[in-house]
């Protein structure tokens, strides 16, 4: 079997792999191995945060909610449910807006939400 080289093969993935790893701290963006551990490391960080991103935009969002339903003389959970009650479907990203931007809707939204509880 004839002996194969793998300069080309080789020096393609290294490159590929340095320059995934720009901007990387000390050796981490110079020395394949220290850039291939860190890259491999650095992808599993970005997948596992791209779903914990969602969690913490909507813990976010509940807490506004929160802040704002208390400013109306309200709790969060009773203002959930007298929107449902209500009919009323608009998203937590979307009241979070609301609560921040807009205050006398939101205050309009939690008096219809009342009238649905009682």
């Amino acid at each position: 079997m004839p002996r194969v080289k793998t300069g080309v093969v080789r020096r393609r993935r290294h490159k590929k792999v340095l320059k995934l790893a720009r901007g990387f701290y000390s050796g981490r963006h110079k020395h394949f191995r220290k850039a291939k551990e860190q890259l491999e490391r650095s992808m599993y960080y970005s997948f596992r945060d791209r779903k914990q991103k969602k969690r913490e935009f909507r813990k976010l969002w509940i807490i506004r909610i929160n802040a704002a339903c208390r400013l109306n003389g309200m709790n969060y959970s009773n203002f959930m449910n007298g929107l449902k009650r209500a009919n009323i479907e608009l998203d937590r990203k979307i009241l979070a807006d609301m609560a921040m931007n807009d205050a006398g809707a939101f205050t309009a939204l939690t008096v219809q939400s009342k009238a649905a509880l009682a």
